[in-house]
């Protein structure tokens, strides 16, 4: 079992700055793809990045890309998005998530609970 606690979101201004970060339990951290999906209000909830075990290998949606940097720290069983220029159009609820494999395919087997990202135009 992973469970996996988010923390960084909140508000901030039209081509700001904000870093996420998702904190995942357990001792196999290392052997999950691991990512980032958002739900805005009224939408469904939409792919934004993933990162392989080693980190060396990351997949944007074409909306993020350029702007968003996903990373990770084995060590300290942490991801972290990284989004610059950011637009109100980003704005939604960001859930961490977790893939037990290397791939990050179909429905991730683990979630977080989510936090609110809103940037203002």
């Amino acid at each position: 079992q992973v469970q996996l606690v988010e923390s960084g979101g909140g508000l901030v201004q039209a081509g700001g700055s904000l870093r996420l970060s998702c904190a995942a339990s357990g001792r196999t951290f290392s052997n999950y793809a691991m990512g980032w999906f958002r739900q805005a209000p009224g939408k469904e909830r939409k792919f934004v990045a993933a990162i392989g075990w080693s980190g060396g290998s990351t997949h944007y949606a074409e909306s993020v890309k350029g702007r968003f940097t996903l990373s990770r720290d084995n060590a300290k069983n942490t991801v972290y998005l990284q989004m610059n220029s950011l637009k109100p159009e980003d704005t939604a609820v960001y859930y961490c998530a977790a893939w037990r494999s290397n791939i990050w395919d179909g429905v991730p087997d683990y979630w977080g609970q989510g936090t609110q990202v809103t940037v203002s135009s």
